[in-house]
């Protein structure tokens, strides 16, 4: 369940310095040319008592990186490894970002500001440490429509354009810079564990898994701690996999160094959101294998916490993981359920009831789409939100392919409202590469951010009536 932002005083912490200096490389950010603020999230800088600082203030710190009172001193650029379409990488770590500061939000949970495109650190290599600009804007239209969507991902916090001509090879250059900051449940990956077992370092292992129990799962470590650990991992893992389902998304780089403790999404490169229910569904032009295809995703990430797995070996005997590790097809199976139905705004019936609606509906969204024009996963749930269909849509759902969900749907208790006024749009809100590009067109021909600002507040309009409280449940089925 995703956690909403609740206001709160700026509360600062360091608690990631506990660690010690063999986690992480001290840097600076790059000096940028120019710093103009396109994009700060006020909803999420409330949730950490940041909302009122001046947008002056506000660039000093997310584009000059002046500390934050009471938080670090330094940027601290974290040390990881991980592996990349399951090849093993021990020369990885933030290569173009690093951890900002520390604070707790409104919920008292410890929260990091991290960056994108801050500038070179020793993990740079050959690569400038830049982030491009539209880059920068995709990544804010993905966290503001998956958190919409009830997925637990970062928030992009803010985004600050630098002035300088960047060179890519997959887009038009030069193209304009930027620098972004998210806000994150912790930054610490899979890839970070990885490192250590690669390095053979049990101490700093145990170290780290007493701080991720302590500092981002609130939890005292216990007698097996490293059990205790992945207990928590393994269902996270399942209900990211199923979110990503439930909102038609491919992140497109699952990769172990992209996968944090905490299983909060981030790090957002060549997403996509699917129009139809396409398992083999890519978003990385580069994924020739369908690797992370959207019918893969919860096969990547389990594979993922099985090479936390293998780390944590360091420090316990493989067998005592593996009871966790056997639960996440099941915990895959309830949480895709619990997205699904959340989604479509209905209550579970039974085990049986349900999974014949989830096969009714997988067939809907496969059959059915081909057979009706323009049918989109995102019009399917907004049609029948609550469980029930409006009036206008019947003719899209008259196909045989829809008749075992149309037949199934009518014995679900509705455990949402559709007062709010979103529902009655001609269209749902929905993020398609088409209108990413058609949003980014006129920032780069005409430095016209229009289309970009009405799309935010369309997405958290969205996302304010999917969270329309649930009616009295007195006589559900």
């Amino acid at each position: 369940m995703t956690i909403a932002p609740q206001a709160t005083v700026f509360t600062p912490e360091t608690r990631i310095l506990s660690l010690g200096d063999a986690f992480y490389d001290r840097v600076a950010a790059a000096d940028f040319p120019e710093t103009k603020l396109r994009f700060r999230n006020d909803r999420w800088a409330a949730a950490v008592g940041l909302e009122g600082l001046t947008d002056a203030e506000w660039i000093a710190h997310f584009g000059r990186f002046q500390p934050l009172a009471g938080s670090l001193p330094q940027p601290l650029a974290l040390r990881y490894h991980g592996h990349q379409f399951r090849v093993y990488n021990p020369d990885l770590g933030d290569g173009r970002g690093f951890t900002f500061a520390q604070m707790r939000d409104g919920a008292g949970r410890l929260l990091d500001l991290g960056t994108k495109g801050s500038g070179q650190t020793p993990w740079s290599r050959t690569a400038d440490g830049r982030l491009t600009l539209k880059g920068g804007v995709r990544e804010v239209l993905a966290t503001e429509m998956l958190e919409a969507l009830g997925v637990e991902t970062s928030k992009s916090f803010s985004l600050i354009e630098t002035g300088e001509a960047l060179w890519r090879g997959d887009e038009p250059s030069p193209t304009r810079s930027a620098v972004l900051v998210r806000l994150g449940h912790g930054h610490i990956r899979i890839g970070s564990f990885q490192r250590l077992a690669y390095l053979k370092d049990a101490d700093s292992m145990a170290r780290l898994v007493d701080y991720c129990l302590t500092e981002l799962y609130d939890e005292t470590p216990g007698a097996e701690p490293v059990t205790q650990l992945i207990a928590h991992v393994v269902p996270r893992a399942a209900r990211l996999a199923a979110s990503y389902m439930a909102a038609g998304f491919v992140h497109g780089v699952l990769n172990s160094d992209n996968i944090n403790i905490t299983l909060e999404s981030f790090d957002y490169g060549p997403w996509r959101f699917a129009k139809t229910w396409d398992p083999a569904f890519t978003a990385a032009y580069f994924d020739h294998q369908g690797l992370y295809a959207f019918g893969r995703q919860a096969q990547a990430i389990h594979w993922d916490v099985v090479q936390l797995a293998m780390a944590l070996r360091t420090l316990v005997e493989p067998e005592a993981l593996v009871p966790a590790l056997e639960t996440f097809p099941a915990a895959f199976e309830g949480a895709f359920r619990d997205a699904v139905f959340a989604r479509l705004g209905i209550r579970p019936r039974s085990e049986e009831a349900d999974l014949a609606l989830l096969s009714a509906i997988e067939t809907a969204l496969t059959e059915g789409a081909h057979a009706s024009n323009g049918l989109t996963l995102d019009r399917f749930f907004f049609d029948w939100r609550g469980g029930r269909l409006r009036d206008r849509a019947t003719a899209r759902y008259d196909g045989d392919a829809f008749a075992p969900f149309v037949m199934s749907i009518g014995g679900f208790a509705p455990a949402a409202t559709t007062e709010h006024p979103y529902w009655s749009d001609a269209a749902p809100c929905a993020m398609h590469i088409e209108e990413v590009e058609a949003i980014w067109a006129p920032i780069a021909a005409e430095d016209d951010w229009t289309a970009f600002n009405q799309k935010v507040t369309a997405i958290r309009r969205m996302g304010e009536a999917l969270r329309e409280p649930a009616p009295s449940s007195e006589g559900t089925a």
